[in-house]
């Protein structure tokens, strides 16, 4: 198989990497950037556990062509925090237990990420139109709204 090289940004970081023409960038994340943070669900763009933000805009990583993130800037949940202490929202997730098998939680805190960096004080109803694109088994949604409110700082908002 022909490769091609790829350059673009990952969390801050400058990457380069060979990938082969029908790779898809949730496979060159986990396998050659070595960023394992997205997750790989159903592998068809249904579950949005592979959910990362390219320019600042959800993609689904199982269905977008690594190649065409050619001098994009791509962030996973692999470099949401600044350091060591958690992020607002991620904060929220986990005292909001948001969070119970951990399997979703990459995809909906980068759609929510999305959603907050474009829409700071978004309603009920616009997380839950942001975060429809993500399955959750465990939580029930609730909680991870509920979350997703709270890291906007509107606590209980209708």
């Amino acid at each position: 198989m022909a490769q091609t090289p790829v350059r673009f940004t990952l969390n801050g970081r400058e990457t380069g990497l060979f990938v082969e023409e029908a790779a898809n960038l949730l496979d060159v994340l986990r396998r050659g950037a070595g960023d394992i943070s997205p997750k790989y669900g159903c592998g068809q763009g249904t579950c949005g556990a592979c959910t990362v933000l390219i320019d600042g805009a959800p993609h689904l990583g199982c269905l977008t062509l690594a190649a065409t993130v050619e001098g994009r800037e791509v962030r996973t949940t692999g470099g949401m925090a600044d350091g060591p202490g958690l992020t607002a929202l991620q904060t929220a997730f986990m005292e909001g237990f948001a969070a119970q098998c951990g399997f979703c939680t990459p995809g909906m805190l980068m759609a929510a990420k999305a959603l907050l960096d474009r829409n700071p004080q978004p309603t009920r109803d616009e997380v839950i139109e942001a975060i429809s694109g993500n399955l959750c088994r465990c939580t029930g949604y609730e909680p991870i709204v509920d979350a997703i409110l709270a890291a906007s700082g509107q606590r209980g908002a209708a």
